[in-house]
């Protein structure tokens, strides 16, 4: 049974119905849908106020690309880039801001500034300290699954049962976070949409996504803009916003807690009107 809020140190987010709206603001130069867009720290800023006054209900901030076969950031450059944004938000922002990094020292820093969530596309698994640093906040934690690392990941990806193998990778990693003292109401788990994975992987974990209820947890699926969508539509140059509006809205049905997207106007209406016309009990 996945409790009804998700704890954040000093607040909880409440899991209703209808899934909360994690507003990506990607505040790099290459990131594959949006780099260059947020790159300047006042723009970014701007950018996330809007997105707050759009509906969002978080913002995850990010400064390293994992788009595939991007390369690492310094840990230096990643903490010029997300600091200033971090810090010029958290007296502003009324919603909570969520750190996007595998690195213990920036996910630190971005705490101490006022983040209030942790998201880790490693897993905690890119940085052993990133554990402790978990394990000794009160944040909130995103734990996500990916086969390899951005360089390599979309390399012939294989799995024998996709949903199978991810669903007890996550209840693994959900274990280890438990193991170390961190109260199961704080942590949030993610499949990983378009990180080691085929599009027919994709979309078999999207199709099967109400399996991975059975962690207990909160689930996260960040599918915005991705590859699968172009693919689907038959053209990969094509504009994904209605793409992902309908995986969105798919999501929702089957009851995924929170997605992740970069259009959070249109992302907030549809969810909206589709629980209006009965999409959601």
């Amino acid at each position: 049974m996945v409790s009804s809020f998700w704890h954040l140190g000093n607040r909880q987010l409440e899991l209703d119905r209808q899934p909360l709206v994690m507003g990506i603001l990607n505040v790099t130069p290459d990131s594959f849908s949006d780099g260059g867009k947020n790159h300047v720290p006042e723009i970014a800023i701007e950018n996330a106020l809007q997105m707050q006054s759009d509906g969002a209900d978080i913002i995850d901030i990010g400064g390293e690309s994992t788009r595939p076969y991007s390369d690492p950031v310094a840990i230096n450059e990643e903490i010029d880039r997300v600091m200033p944004v971090i810090e010029g938000l958290a007296s502003e922002l009324t919603i909570p801001i969520s750190i996007d990094t595998s690195k213990a020292k920036v996910a630190q820093l971005a705490l101490n500034a006022g983040a209030e969530i942790l998201n880790d596309v490693t897993g905690l698994e890119g940085d052993p300290e990133m554990i402790n640093i978990a394990r000794d906040s009160d944040a909130g934690l995103c734990v996500m699954h990916m086969r390899g690392n951005p360089q390599n990941m979309q390399d012939n990806p294989f799995y024998e049962d996709v949903v199978s193998e991810i669903l007890d990778y996550l209840i693994a990693r959900r274990d280890f976070c438990l193991s170390a003292g961190i109260n199961l109401n704080r942590i949030c788990l993610d499949p990983g949409i378009g990180f080691g994975k085929s599009h027919e992987h994709n979309l078999e974990l999207l199709k099967n996504a109400a399996r991975f209820h059975e962690t207990g947890c909160p689930i996260l699926v960040g599918h915005s803009r991705k590859g699968f969508i172009g693919k689907i539509l038959g053209d990969t140059g094509s504009d994904r916003t209605a793409g992902t509006l309908g995986v969105s809205l798919a999501m929702a049905a089957a009851g995924i807690q929170i997605i992740r997207v970069h259009d959070v106007k249109p992302t907030v209406d549809a969810l909206k009107l589709f629980r209006a016309a009965g999409g959601q009990d």
